[in-house]
């Protein structure tokens, strides 16, 4: 059994309790590959109505959350309890910590990626969305983040901070808007190399993997690129000189 086979399977095990135990459930916080796999699981499940949690509207690691279609239950209802925040918060004088440190540091205690969501990095911290099953343990245990004493506490998810965005605006121009055009422009790779992402199911529009450079992107897309970050095309329209059409693009630095 592959990877794929093997996560298609564990999806589809929850789809099958839900309708056939008439009760909530859900997956782990996938990525946006395993993502496409649970849309594409639920697509078609009888009598179960599905949708993407992870904890706030942006979030990129969602779980699939399901629901029996005849129980009256709200989407609101049915996520109570199924996200927690650590917070973690940093000495008065510290280096400033990266995302690659807090997860670094959550892999090293053994946690598996499945159990955490998307950890949102600010001055003096990060808010870090988890299951409720490994809270009492990263409260116990985690301590230290890289070479940096932290001190952490619990939260419900409805108190999570979301860091006001860095953006900068990138204006170019494109002989098409597909995919591996903006991608190219957004996070400045060459368009081979852009292809190629695409084609690694790297690349997302609007929270679904896409494998092909040669989508079309419509205006306002939110675009993540694994390992370099997320942008959004803002504005298309109006022709250069040599015919390219113009773009903007908001890109989360």
């Amino acid at each position: 059994m592959t990877k794929d086979e093997l996560i298609t399977a564990r999806i589809e095990d929850r789809i099958s309790q839900c309708r056939d135990g008439y009760y909530v459930t859900s997956t782990g916080l996938l990525d946006t590959h395993e993502q496409a796999l649970a849309i594409a699981s639920s697509r078609h499940a009888a009598g179960v109505r599905t949708f993407m949690y992870g904890g706030y509207d942006e979030a990129e690691r969602r779980m699939l959350v399901c629901v029996p279609k005849d129980l009256p239950v709200s989407d609101g209802e049915a996520v109570e309890g199924l996200l927690r925040v650590l917070r973690v918060k940093l000495p008065a004088i510290s280096r400033e910590l990266s995302h690659r440190d807090y997860l670094g540091s959550l892999l090293g205690l053994g946690i598996e990626r499945r159990l955490t969501g998307d950890i949102l990095v600010r001055d003096g911290g990060a808010d870090i969305i988890i299951v409720p099953g490994i809270e009492e343990f990263l409260l116990k245990e985690l301590h230290r983040i890289g070479s940096v004493e932290v001190k952490t506490e619990a939260a419900d998810v409805s108190e999570l901070i979301v860091p006001e965005a860095r953006v900068e605006y990138i204006r170019d121009s494109v002989s098409s808007i597909r995919l591996d055009s903006v991608v190219s422009s957004a996070f400045r790779l060459s368009r081979s190399k852009a292809a190629e992402a695409i084609r690694r199911g790297l690349v997302s529009v609007d929270h679904a993997e896409c494998l092909k450079p040669d989508a079309a992107v419509p205006e306002g897309s939110a675009i993540v690129l694994k390992g370099k970050g997320k942008a959004v095309l803002e504005e298309t329209g109006g022709e250069s000189r040599k015919g390219r059409i113009r773009i903007v693009i908001k890109r989360f630095i």
